[in-house]
């Protein structure tokens, strides 16, 4: 793998789009989310306006859930959405169209006739339906819901620290990736509560701030460049993961997984 990357040119790398990039500042540091909009559209539009609205300023992580999840929001569930909206369609699937890229992986997959990964995020596929979604591998960003499909509003994110919940794929809307600081989000203390909740407001990890990076100073951006999944250098990546040759591989596996697929973020040079 990394022989590949060094051999990569520009032309395989992107930079993100500040208007599709979220900062969540949290007391351990700063960690970016790239929105999905080609997948999700009206809840990164509504990600934004609450964003901009300051909903989440000083609310917090009230969940980590070992091998699972890390969820934040409103604890006490009163504070006003603005201008966002409270009820969204449920973004969990979206039509299959020639102007939806697809990069397959060649490996059979146990949730979806076909995996791989369109604009850098992990993607099922069902030809037969029509249809594709984003799939749950770590370090993808859902907005969490009640029982009715359409509660999901993006007031309440997680973002997913264990091993790939992928049952979930096509029952809640996945919204983006976190592409820098998993670090932060996934070394949070466990909760004692059910599901991870945490029982006491002491426990509760203050969120600072989230911005739309289009919002932040040039200066005080992240400059990051990401891997293009799109391009003849990543599936050599997707082949040098899938048989590894080096020598403390004494059986190279033939076979990848789609949540074990990386998706590289680098500082731009």
């Amino acid at each position: 793998m990394s022989e590949v990357l060094a051999a990569t040119t520009p032309a395989d790398w992107r930079t993100l789009d500040p208007e599709n990039t979220l900062y969540l500042q949290l007391p351990q540091g700063r960690v970016v989310i790239e929105l999905a909009p080609a997948f999700a559209p009206q809840h990164a539009d509504n990600l934004r306006t609450l964003a901009r609205g300051k909903y989440f300023d000083g609310l917090a992580i009230v969940r980590s859930q070992d091998n699972f999840v890390v969820q934040w929001g409103d604890p006490d569930g009163k504070r006003s959405l603005g201008r966002a909206r409270d009820k969204l369609p449920p973004e969990f699937t979206v039509k299959m169209t020639h102007a939806l890229p697809f990069e397959p992986l060649p490996d059979r997959d146990g949730y979806a006739p076909e995996v791989g990964f369109s604009q850098g995020f992990p993607v099922g596929r069902d030809p037969a339906k029509g249809e594709a979604w984003l799939a749950h591998c770590y370090g993808m960003v859902g907005a969490g819901r009640g029982n009715e499909a359409d509660s999901g509003s993006g007031a309440e994110l997680y973002v997913v620290t264990g091993h790939a919940p992928r049952q979930l794929d096509r029952n809640i809307a996945l919204v983006g990736r976190v592409v820098k600081g998993m670090e932060v989000l996934a070394t949070q203390p466990r909760g004692s509560g059910p599901m991870g909740f945490y029982e006491s407001a002491e426990r509760y990890v203050p969120i600072k701030s989230v911005l739309v990076a289009a919002d932040v100073p040039v200066a005080e951006r992240e400059n990051l460049e990401i891997l293009r999944t799109d391009t003849e250098r990543f599936r050599q990546l997707v082949e040098a993961r899938r048989n590894r040759r080096d020598d403390w591989y004494l059986v190279p596996a033939g076979y990848i997984d789609l949540c074990n697929v990386p998706i590289v973020a680098r500082p731009r040079t």
